[in-house]
């Protein structure tokens, strides 16, 4: 527990700095997180890092996560779209240069994980640099994310009798779910009845009760996968706390859909 505190402390004294400053600094702190988060993807499937797959992994990620107008000195054709395409043709390419070590099946998730990790940071950069309200904006995602997490185990533990995916994580109960879900949305209501975000208070009310439940949902993603791969935590970057991913698991789901209600 004393780690586990300590890591969250020093984790946050860097992570409050740069979301209060935004511009660049957030801009470069979602590139890091991302470039982390597919190299726990590659640990978990036991793939070394230093290789090709991995280089082109990573840049496709990043292809996702860096501003839009990273792009700008491009020709007009030129997309994101393409460049990932390219990306992807490569990571193919490498499966005949490599003889069949590294798979179809190996650049399959490459590609899921790179879309799921650069989209998601992406808009953790592009929702604090959104104009007036982006500080709010972001911190409404996390409002949510954090109360959900927060108000599920806290319900699951006094009130939990019906696990609600113990294949996946059972530890999880639907009483600390629907709970959780009920205590965001009125977090999330006194929230933006307070802070300026530019949008319908009531629309973003509503939207807190299903950016709740698809919290949650990116929650048991990530035990999916984990299970599946065999592994406790995504990585062991944050002591107490496992990996990148563990610890933004919920969030990469939650930040593309705050985006799309701000029209982002």
């Amino acid at each position: 527990m004393k780690q586990r505190v300590i890591t969250a402390i020093i984790a946050l004294l860097i992570f409050i700095p740069v979301l209060l400053a935004g511009g660049m600094w957030i801009d470069w702190l979602a590139v890091i997180l991302a470039a982390i988060g597919i190299s726990e993807v590659f640990l978990m499937k036991k793939q070394i890092l230093v290789s090709v797959d991995f280089t082109l992994a990573c840049l496709a990620t990043l292809t996702w996560t860096v501003p839009s107008a990273f792009f700008s000195f491009l020709p007009p054709h030129w997309s994101k779209w393409g460049i990932f395409y390219a990306l992807v043709m490569l990571l193919l390419t490498w499966t005949v240069l490599s003889k069949n070590k590294t798979t179809f099946d190996d650049i399959g998730v490459y590609v899921l994980s790179s879309l799921y990790i650069g989209t998601g940071f992406h808009y953790l950069a592009a929702l604090r640099n959104s104009g007036t309200y982006g500080l709010w904006r972001i911190l409404f995602a996390f409002v949510i994310v954090w109360t959900t997490d927060t108000a599920a185990y806290m319900v699951g533990r006094k009130l939990g009798k019906h696990k609600l995916w113990p294949v996946i994580s059972p530890n999880k109960t639907w009483e600390g779910s629907i709970g959780a879900v009920i205590i965001a949305v009125i977090v999330s209501a006194i929230y933006v009845n307070f802070v300026p975000m530019g949008a319908d208070k009531t629309t973003l009310i509503i939207a807190s009760f299903f950016l709740s439940i698809v919290g949650q949902m990116g929650d048991l993603v990530e035990s999916a996968y984990k299970r599946f791969y065999g592994v406790k935590d995504s990585g062991k970057i944050l002591p107490g706390h496992g990996g990148i991913l563990d610890r933004f698991d919920s969030t990469l789901f939650v930040l593309p859909i705050v985006a799309l209600i701000f029209g982002i």
